[in-house]
């Protein structure tokens, strides 16, 4: 596998040596002073060109960064002022490499947080900040997006159990690990906001909770994951309320916020009953 200097050298010749790219800059974990180094972050990074065209008339020309496992190319249409390559090598590397003309970069530039200057050879970019992920803090919420998360998660939740009286598993570890759960993150990502004065990433999907959750909260939050058996999947989800139960409401109490209580008795309520009382059959 090469290294980061070996990788760093490489896409900085590229660049240096080719009178179409005038800038590089980089995005992404590489440019978090936050984020630990490791061999899984990928290189995410924008050559600022003069044109599109001829980058994308013969697109072999990506091969000098290495021998691909696999490439994605994201934006399907061919454009003519940006094109990205996602690409993974069989060393382990991986490049995620955008062009951008300079209207379309200056547009975007600016916007993100996570951006290191590299090369400026036109002095075309303009000054930003030292890197830092504050673009990506938890967001405080307003009352109407507390309210509806909340009445989302228990709402969703009889979508769960009618899809699994009926024996309809994909639908209902659909609306589980899909809509319920989107929610309940939400829930935890502001509970995280607050005890850190929002000023902190969760990182994708919550990727840092272990780091930012109390170790009990977040033993909860392992245990709301399940397998296929009916049995196992009602475990999570009683304890997937539980946790919402135990954060919500006091992230509502934390802004004013009421917490409907008449909710999620009743749909405990619910949950019991189809749980206790209703036959596992395939239905329509």
């Amino acid at each position: 596998m090469r290294t980061e200097k070996e990788m760093f050298d490489l896409i900085l010749n590229v660049a240096k040596n080719d009178e179409r790219i005038r800038a590089v800059y980089m995005n992404g974990s590489r440019a978090n002073p936050n984020v630990s180094k490791d061999i899984f972050q990928d290189y995410d990074i924008v050559f600022l060109v003069t044109e599109t065209k001829s980058f994308l008339n013969d697109k072999n020309w990506i091969i000098v960064f290495g021998k691909p496992a696999i490439i994605q190319e994201p934006d399907r249409k061919e454009s003519e002022t940006h094109y990205t390559w996602l690409m993974l090598f069989k060393d382990r590397n991986r490049i995620d490499l955008h062009i951008r003309t300079k209207e379309y970069a200056l547009k975007e530039y600016t916007r993100d947080s996570l951006t290191v200057l590299i090369i400026d050879k036109d002095n075309c970019l303009p000054g930003i900040p030292p890197t830092n992920d504050s673009d990506y803090y938890v967001k405080k919420p307003e009352e109407s997006q507390y309210k509806s998360r909340c009445n989302d998660f228990w709402w969703c939740l009889q979508n769960v159990a009618k899809g699994i009286a009926r024996d309809q598993l994909p639908y209902a570890m659909w609306m589980y690990n899909v809509v319920v759960r989107e929610n309940m993150t939400k829930l935890i990502d502001w509970y995280i906001g607050i005890n850190t004065n929002f000023s902190v990433s969760v990182g994708m999907s919550g990727k840092y909770y272990k780091k930012y959750l109390p170790k009990n909260i977040y033993s909860l939050f392992l245990k709301t994951y399940s397998g296929s058996d009916y049995n196992d999947l009602w475990t999570a989800i009683f304890n997937a309320c539980e946790l919402f139960r135990s954060i919500a409401p006091s992230v509502g109490n934390h802004f004013g916020f009421t917490y409907n209580q008449d909710e999620d008795t009743n749909i405990m309520e619910y949950l019991n009953w189809v749980k206790l009382h209703v036959k596992i059959s395939e239905g329509e």
